[in-house]
């Protein structure tokens, strides 16, 4: 039986995947960060749900990026997960060549 994890590290040396794979970045980067709140809470997705009176399949949605939150609903996780929100712009690095 083939990993996942073996398909995925094949899978990286084709150009088309790995632009997609990483188009994915943030949309990655924010499912962690929800799932780290909820986590460090203590909670359930059901518990983070009651919390944010959503139900607890809207949670697991927007954990697994298969919904964007609008801010209005990431402060709502912040609040709920007892954490405070902080949403920034970091300057993108560039290489340049002499």
């Amino acid at each position: 039986m083939t990993k996942i994890n073996d398909l995925h590290n094949h899978w990286l040396h084709d150009p088309d995947y790995r632009a997609a794979y990483d188009s994915l970045e943030d949309e990655f980067a924010l499912a962690a960060a929800l799932i780290e709140a909820r986590s460090r809470a203590g909670l359930t997705q059901g518990e983070l749900a009651e919390r944010m009176h959503t139900t607890q399949s809207v949670v697991a949605r927007l954990e697994g990026g298969h919904i964007m939150p609008t801010t209005r609903t990431l402060e709502k996780i912040a609040k709920a997960t007892g954490s405070k929100l902080k949403i920034s712009f970091e300057p993108v690095i560039t290489r340049h060549t002499p």
